[in-house]
């Protein structure tokens, strides 16, 4: 019968010289944590890692005050799945919401979030599969996809990047493996963005549907409409967060106009701020696609809500494609037949990116089959954790 002794957090830096339409990357950070059980094998403690994914700050102050001293706090039983075999992180989840009054998110997801991806791979581990293959029996999936679709997130802006350093940016995302690739846009004046989107266009033969691009909610809705058309011609795999993401009158104007897909979502933090995207901003499940981070938003207990909803509302998992980049979301993905994920080769180092040992083929790359998540398998950011515990 495990048990939870111990959890460990801490704050990592993530950050780099570049940009997007809203923010400098300069001083970004974000949250790690180990809970240590008291299985123990190989003469170590079974630990479990997790990491509040990228584009949000570190949380550290909610975990050390409310959602760490929760878990620890509770009766060992209340942890546990019924046979009493397991830590079950649905469980646990409960417990560490406790006594928070619903709405007003804000950073009380990521929080949660970071301890919720350290209680899949510890559970994970202790059943010894690779978590993709631990969801796939215990939610009855059936069997996991092999590999999964990963496009490459990068044409950020940064001090004296032109367009040919902008090729050979994307030049190297194409040697790695990707045939998809994604770039900012409202960073710059439309004319200038243009440029960039026909620049990177050079480099992918002119397929436009193997170029995403994305606004990180800047614009306004006239601004969203300019661009919308602009792009318009070019055909591009989709329109990224136009506009802030709980504008979601925006957005409903925005797809009435603009047919091409539009994507969205990676600040959408909980079940009820999805229910409302899909009620109110005119997606469209035919050509959209959801980009919910399931680490920024209440974890992975959370997220499967979100896919039930998906589901009764038409949606198929293959129109969902997590934000974030980092291992946790291709178990994710794998298990539950997701659409793909995103990847940021070379990017929010330690935290970002998959084991060291993966490679992308034609644009898609297999989970780990290490126990857990596969931190392990990932030698900068496991040396990150441990230190957290030992």
């Amino acid at each position: 019968m495990p048990r939870i002794v111990a959890v460990h957090e801490g704050t990592v830096p993530i950050g780099s010289s570049m940009s997007n339409a809203r923010i400098s990357f300069r001083h970004m950070d974000c949250s790690v944590v180990a809970v240590v059980s008291d299985v123990v094998r190989d003469g170590r403690p079974v630990v479990g890692y997790g990491f509040s994914s990228n584009g949000r700050y570190s949380v550290g102050e909610i975990l050390r005050r409310r959602v760490v001293p929760r878990l620890l706090a509770a009766e060992p039983d209340d942890l546990l799945a019924d046979d009493g075999a397991a830590v079950d992180p649905e469980r646990v989840w409960e417990v560490m919401t406790r006594d928070e009054k619903p709405g007003g998110h804000g950073e009380r997801p990521v929080a949660v979030g970071v301890v919720d991806m350290a209680l899949h791979d510890l559970a994970a581990k202790l059943a010894d599969l690779p978590l993709h293959h631990w969801l796939a029996r215990r939610y009855d999936l059936g069997e996991p996809d092999r590999d999964v679709f990963v496009y490459a997130a990068g044409g950020y802006y940064a001090p004296g990047k032109g367009l040919a350093a902008l090729k050979d940016e994307i030049r190297g995302f194409l040697d790695l493996g990707y045939r998809v690739v994604k770039i900012k846009i409202g960073g710059a004046d439309l004319a200038d963005d243009l440029r960039r989107i026909e620049a990177v266009l050079t480099v992918l033969d002119g397929a436009g549907h193997r170029l995403a691009v994305d606004a990180n909610g800047r614009f306004d809705l006239d601004t969203a409409l300019r661009y919308g058309e602009a792009i318009a011609p070019y055909g591009l795999l989709w329109y990224e967060e136009p506009g802030d993401p709980l504008d979601f009158a925006l957005h409903a104007a925005l797809a009435e106009r603009h047919r091409g897909p539009l994507a969205t979502g990676e600040n959408i933090f909980s079940l009820a701020d999805a229910r409302n995207l899909l009620r109110y901003a005119g997606l469209r499940p035919d050509r959209d696609t959801l980009q919910i981070d399931p680490v920024l938003a209440y974890g992975l207990v959370e997220y499967r809500r979100v896919l039930d909803l998906l589901d009764r509302h038409g949606w198929s998992p293959r129109r969902c494609v997590p934000h974030g980049g980092h291992q946790f979301a291709l178990h994710i993905a794998a298990a539950f037949k997701l659409g793909g994920n995103e990847s940021y080769p070379g990017e929010f180092r330690p935290t970002g990116g998959f084991a060291d040992a993966a490679v992308v083929r034609d644009g898609r790359v297999g989970p780990t089959d290490v126990p857990g998540i596969g931190f392990e398998a990932k030698k900068e950011l496991y040396r990150v954790l441990r230190a957290l515990h030992d």
